[in-house]
């Protein structure tokens, strides 16, 4: 039996997680939970669960936490100092890293130092810090499992197989909401109409990115460091069944390709047993029913975001950083409808326009960076 630690477990990727664990009894359990400010579902989940410890960010909500879990044995730790306690917890097997954003670099880098392998769930500490995650993982020996459905379809296409002969990688979306709407009607779009995903149930922040193409951008950088491959080797494809999860070419010409039903615990599921597979129960794929794929190329014009994402994977540095921080940024002005959803892209390219790129940032300039993107962001805001 594995033993699961999880750091967003009330989220969406946390929750579908925890759904896992539920239906392979014998396979999984969880020894820690973390969330960021929601104490009602991680009680629930800790009584149900029984880990060892739960952290929430939110300190003002630690001492509602320990009161409603008292008698049960199990230790309640705060704020960020609390998360990164327990990412660094090394009796763990697996340790999930599905908090949103740039919070998630840290307790990232505590979980490399503390556990044999990481189901990485969110994608924003590889495009700030890429070269130094992936460094630290192999000085440390510690595997990284990707769970965004597209990178652990690639990972699958490419296990048994040398890297050498990887010739090009095709990272497929959906196209989001808006693919099909005119870019003139974006100017009045509410933030509801823009998380209203067409295949996808997910959070706010990355649904906001699925709509702008950002969160395919963010894909590019992290396939960079998950693959050690080149930007050039990344192509974007739109593909609205989303059934085909991504692909990967080889130098002679095959293409193989991961498909199957658009649901996140698959992918989550994969990640906690690799390298074995575990019986699902979930729906099976009906090629009859689905009747044909489709396939076509993403619109820059439409979408810039995607274009400015793929700029600064190819100029590297601490361009990604700056990205990242300044659509974070942008994104949670739009969800408080400080900013209409057209000026999330003008935000991030203000911000990088302003941005001398540092071409090997240390992780203390990286922080420092993300600080000042923010700050820059929140002033065009």
């Amino acid at each position: 039996m594995k033993k699961i630690n999880i750091l967003g477990s009330t989220g969406s990727i946390g929750t579908n997680a925890l759904d896992v664990v539920s239906r392979h009894p014998r396979e999984f359990s969880v020894i820690g939970l973390a969330a960021h400010s929601n104490a009602d579902l991680l009680v629930r989940q800790a009584k149900k669960f029984r880990p060892k410890a739960v952290a929430i960010c939110n300190e003002s909500k630690v001492n509602g936490v320990r009161k409603a879990l008292s008698g049960t044995g199990i230790r309640v730790l705060g704020g960020y100092e609390g998360i990164n306690e327990l990412a660094g917890r090394k009796d763990a097997d697996i340790t999930l890293v599905s908090i949103v954003g740039a919070a998630g670099l840290l307790p990232t880098l505590y979980a490399i130092d503390s556990v044999r392998m990481i189901a990485l769930a969110n994608k924003e500490p590889l495009v700030m810090a890429g070269g130094i995650i992936t460094a630290r993982a192999k000085k440390r020996g510690t595997k990284i499992v990707p769970v965004d459905s597209e990178h652990s379809a690639i990972f699958q296409c490419l296990n048994g197989h040398n890297r050498e002969d990887l010739k090009k990688i095709y990272l497929t979306g959906s196209g989001g909401p808006l693919k099909n709407l005119d870019a003139k009607k974006f100017e009045a779009l509410s933030p509801e109409e823009v998380v209203n995903h067409p295949r996808w149930k997910m959070g706010k922040k990355i649904s906001v990115d699925s709509a702008t193409l950002m969160n395919k951008g963010l894909e590019i950088i992290e396939a960079k460091w998950l693959f050690g491959v080149g930007v050039d080797k990344i192509d974007v494809l739109i593909h609205p069944e989303a059934i085909i999860h991504s692909m990967v070419e080889f130098v002679d010409g095959s293409i193989m390709a991961q498909l199957s039903q658009t649901d996140m615990r698959l992918p989550i599921m994969y990640a906690f047993s690799y390298p074995r597979r575990v019986k699902s129960t979930l729906p099976a794929l009906d090629f009859v029913k689905l009747g044909k794929f489709t396939f076509g190329p993403p619109d820059f014009g439409k979408f810039p975001c995607l274009k400015m994402a793929y700029e600064a994977a190819k100029n590297g540095g601490s361009q990604p950083a700056v990205l990242n921080a300044a659509n974070e940024e942008a994104v949670l002005a739009f969800l408080g409808k400080k900013i209409k959803f057209t000026q999330i892209p003008k935000i991030i390219g203000g911000v990088l326009a302003k941005h001398r790129s540092k071409a090997d940032p240390s992780l203390d300039e990286i922080l420092q960076i993300d600080a000042w993107a923010r700050q820059q962001a929140r002033s065009l805001i």
